[in-house]
């Protein structure tokens, strides 16, 4: 059975910017090893159109950009919208009942099934569907944005916590 994780990168005040954060090389292999391991990605509509850049194939990556699309492309991705009527390749629209197609989704897969985006996890979260959470937290303070957690959650207990290149660390958190 797969389990879903929620991990996005985090200011030090608690918000969610994809555009705040610059992964050093360190943190960068690391995503591109993660991504790697995925069983896939749980997408919400705004997260997913953000991910779809990388989609293409872009005269401007270098190497590791091109690795972590190449790893990215190669794994299923599931999106959540109540507004697109069609995906890219290798994803699939969810609709309908959120609840049933996520535990169908863990029980016809194995591995982590990763979900970004703050208000897709938080409505996973009132299911009960979020297995981890993994908050990567760097040395940025935002004061306005988007916050990691959308809602209030039940308590969460400390499982891990890494030092990921010179600046983030991970820590990492299951439902109490």
């Amino acid at each position: 059975m797969a389990k879903i994780v929620y991990a996005l990168n985090m200011s030090l005040d608690g918000f969610v910017d994809n555009m705040a954060f610059q992964p050093d090389p360190v943190l960068f292999r690391h995503f591109i090893d993660d991504v790697r391991g995925l069983a896939g990605s749980l997408y919400g509509r705004l997260m997913y159109e953000t991910m779809r850049y990388w989609d293409g194939d872009r005269l401007e990556w270098d190497a590791p950009e091109r690795e972590y699309a190449a790893a990215w492309q190669s794994k299923p991705k599931w999106v959540v919208s109540r507004t697109l009527k069609s995906v890219g390749p290798n994803a699939s629209l969810i609709e309908g009942d959120l609840a049933a197609a996520i535990r169908e989704l863990k029980a016809q897969h194995e591995g982590e099934i990763e979900v970004a985006g703050p208000e897709l996890a938080h409505s996973l979260t009132e299911l009960g569907l979020v297995d981890e959470y993994r908050l990567y937290l760097h040395p940025v303070v935002l004061g306005h944005g988007k916050p990691f957690f959308a809602g209030p959650r039940p308590p969460l207990r400390l499982v891990a916590s890494d030092r990921i290149g010179e600046q983030v660390i991970r820590l990492t958190y299951v439902p109490v």
